[in-house]
């Protein structure tokens, strides 16, 4: 049996993962307490993982450990248990930098999600650089994130704003992305997986294309990070941001990796707190690397708690976590598209664990309801990503997205209750 008390107390680098065929999925369901609760009376199907996934025990212990034992701030004290706190502190940048390959620990920056940290680049490296007619190219399957602190960019610099257009799968064109490479492109910030589609966008050769024209790229991997195996020495991105809790870890933290060069030569996104070595009236010298940009005091229980959330992960694996999420994936495409009026929305042929889809019968709103009414979490609306519903000719779409704890009967347990969907709205039994 597997569960978080297998884990090692304190360790800086993860445990090897355990063989696929010998893991226990329905023990490391049980290491997430709240998937043990209901909803409605009904079992809980959890399938909202997109949004933010649970946490397990190791994660909600870690944090509270640390509140209980290790609560100090850090950097700033000599004693003993600032000691313990900034070394806690510390070991989750460790375990972050083994996570995404970085080659060097002062790349990674702890900040409060990959919006802000999408944020830091538009204002700290593109708001200096950038001028009137220069080019950022977007693609049109972006969450509202990767979208918006682009156009506060362009109104701040007089840049200009490009999106690379999707086909009818929900997949990049990589020609027209290809054609619009050019001189005047000074960044190029694209979805690692669509949050919308599902979709996983070839993004090693779009880095490539783009470097042929000395242009960096920034991944947005907020949907990626807890899926897929993460090297940024292998994609070569210039940048690469994810959120703590869309990969099991607490809320309030995120990640922004940067290649040194491009770090060093960005001004402080904000000023305050750790991020100076010397403060006068007159003028201030900032930081080392990381923590310029790390003003004020961070969500240090938030680190501690996201550095155990990755340890969790690696002694489980990403490669089984992978194929576990893509046998979910398949199985619930399958049986979703035998019932009456499904249609799913983006079928890429390279995707992960997010199934959107509307039906003939009812609006998502309405279906989202009802599933909730059988104890099924789904999200419904335009999942931050607006363009993507013009696209499709809808209003908005019914999610289901899948982490490694769910199983068959969440999935079932979601088929079900489309059927009463299908059921109220047109008065025929199924």
């Amino acid at each position: 049996m597997f569960s978080s008390s297998l884990l090692p107390e304190h360790n800086n680098f993860p445990a090897s993962s355990l063989p696929l065929n010998s893991t226990d999925w329905s023990a490391i369901r049980r290491d997430f307490p709240l998937l043990a609760e209901k909803a409605h009376n009904k079992p809980l199907a959890y399938l909202d993982n997109a949004a933010t996934t649970q946490k397990p025990n190791r994660v909600i212990d870690s944090v509270a450990h640390f509140y209980r034992f290790d609560n100090a701030n850090v950097h700033r004290g000599v004693y003993q248990l600032s000691e313990h706190a900034t070394q806690a502190y510390e070991d989750a940048r460790d375990k972050i930098q083994y996570f995404l390959h970085a080659p060097l620990r002062e790349e990674i920056i702890f900040v409060r999600g990959a919006t802000e940290a999408i944020n830091l680049v538009a204002q700290s490296y593109g708001r200096p650089r950038f001028k009137p007619g220069e080019q950022i190219l977007i693609s049109a399957m972006e969450h509202h994130s990767n979208i918006v602190p682009w156009q506060i960019l362009c109104k701040q610099t007089g840049a200009q704003l490009k999106v690379v257009p999707i086909n009818d799968r929900g997949e990049i064109i990589l020609e027209r992305y290809q054609a619009l490479l050019n001189e005047k492109t000074k960044l190029v910030a694209l979805s690692h997986l669509s949050n919308a589609l599902g979709t996983v966008n070839p993004v090693k050769q779009m880095i490539s294309m783009a470097h042929a024209w000395e242009i960096p790229v920034l991944l947005d991997g907020a949907q990626a990070a807890p899926h897929l195996g993460i090297d940024v020495q292998a994609l070569d991105c210039d940048f690469y941001t994810f959120s703590s809790h869309k990969i099991y870890g607490p809320t309030g933290v995120g990640v922004l990796y940067g290649k040194q060069n491009l770090l060093d030569a960005m001004e402080p996104y904000q000023g305050g707190g750790d991020m100076i070595t010397r403060v006068s009236f007159e003028s201030s010298d900032y930081n080392c690397l990381p923590y310029k940009f790390e003003a004020g005091t961070q969500n240090i229980a938030g680190v501690v708690g996201l550095g155990a959330a990755l340890d969790y992960l690696n002694v489980i694996g990403i490669d089984n976590i992978s194929q576990r999420e893509q046998q979910l994936l398949d199985y619930a495409s399958e049986v979703l598209r035998q019932i009456e009026g499904l249609h799913i929305i983006g079928t890429a042929k390279d995707k992960a664990s997010i199934i959107s889809f509307v039906l003939d019968s009812a609006h998502p709103h309405d279906i989202s309801t009802i599933l909730d009414q059988q104890g099924v979490a789904i999200r419904s609306g335009h999942h931050c990503a607006m363009p993507v519903m013009t696209r499709f000719n809808v209003a908005a779409t019914a999610r289901a997205s899948f982490s490694f704890y769910n199983n068959k009967s969440d999935i079932e347990q979601l088929v079900q209750g489309l059927r009463l969907v299908n059921s109220v709205f047109t008065g025929k039994s199924s």
